[in-house]
């Protein structure tokens, strides 16, 4: 739970407020993009909610919030935006909120399928979230990108009893018991509509899944809209900045029009244009 005592002197005047339990993982920056903004090694509120459809976005901001380092000094009914989760992105495809901390509050999707639902990562397993995953029909896979963003991955296996799957070379000791090891580097298809595309640069096991228009990219690629782009990091490259730039190639070849990620910002382009956007991030990198 957020502190008042300890809010930041950043945020401006209000109801809202970050205090000083944030770990800078940006999601309300992108959740609730009208009321928080970048403080350098947090994030605050830059401006008070000015409608109702703000307000909401901004309660979003605070369930989704993987360390509770958002408040309010009202004490908001929480409800509306505890039920706003899962939220559709488009077609059958949803933001799953409630980041979790041990993911470093990276962001989870969940894809409804007639066949299974899949669940991408791990959000926090909490009481909202489960039921809502309930009432969508459960979870059937659920396709873990890399090694940092499983979270609580044996929780949601326990309750569902859903695959895990995960690449063999981000095998470690809080992941052994998953159910299925992917090898290599070639393209594995899950189902008909289920590819998954193993991009090592980020972490050495890190994939990719591509469904319909949609790549649920993990950490490997994401929108910078510090620079109004596709972009991957450098400075959180764990295994190797060549190899990633090699999947980046290899990734491209692939059609598209949704990325995403992980941590960042999602984008959405026609695909030819989405294709001329990660050649030039592949000429960045």
């Amino acid at each position: 739970m957020a502190s008042v005592k300890h809010r930041l002197p950043a945020n401006v005047a209000g109801d809202f407020y970050v205090d000083h339990s944030c770990i800078d993982c940006g999601t309300c920056r992108w959740v609730a993009p009208a009321s928080f903004a970048d403080a350098g090694e947090t994030s605050f509120v830059r401006r008070q909610p000015r409608d109702s459809a703000e307000r909401l976005r901004a309660l979003m901001a605070l369930a989704a919030c993987p360390t509770g380092s958002i408040g309010t000094v009202a004490g908001d009914d929480l409800a509306p935006a505890l039920a706003a989760f899962p939220e559709r992105i488009a077609g059958e495809v949803y933001h799953c909120g409630y980041h979790a901390k041990a993911s470093y509050g990276a962001a989870s999707y969940l894809i409804r399928r007639a066949q299974g639902n899949v669940l991408v990562d791990s959000p926090r397993f909490t009481a909202p979230v489960v039921r809502r995953l309930e009432d969508f029909g459960g979870v059937a896979l659920m396709l873990l990108t890399h090694q940092d963003d499983v979270a609580d991955h044996r929780r949601f296996r326990a309750h569902f009893g859903c695959e895990r799957i995960l690449h063999a070379a981000d095998r470690q000791p809080g992941t052994l018991d998953v159910e299925r090891w992917l090898e290599g580097e070639e393209s594995i298809a899950l189902a008909e509509d289920l590819l998954v595309i193993p991009v090592p640069g980020h972490t050495r096991g890190s994939v990719c899944l591509l469904h319909e228009e949609f790549l649920f990219s993990g950490d490997h690629v994401s929108w910078r809209d510090e620079h109004d782009r596709i972009g991957a990091s450098r400075e959180v490259c764990w295994y190797d900045w060549e190899e990633q730039t090699r999947s980046m190639r290899r990734l491209a070849e692939h059609r598209f029009e949704w990325i995403l990620p992980g941590h960042g910002r999602r984008c959405h382009f026609a695909a030819d244009r989405m294709a001329v956007e990660m050649r030039r991030c592949i000429d960045a990198m």
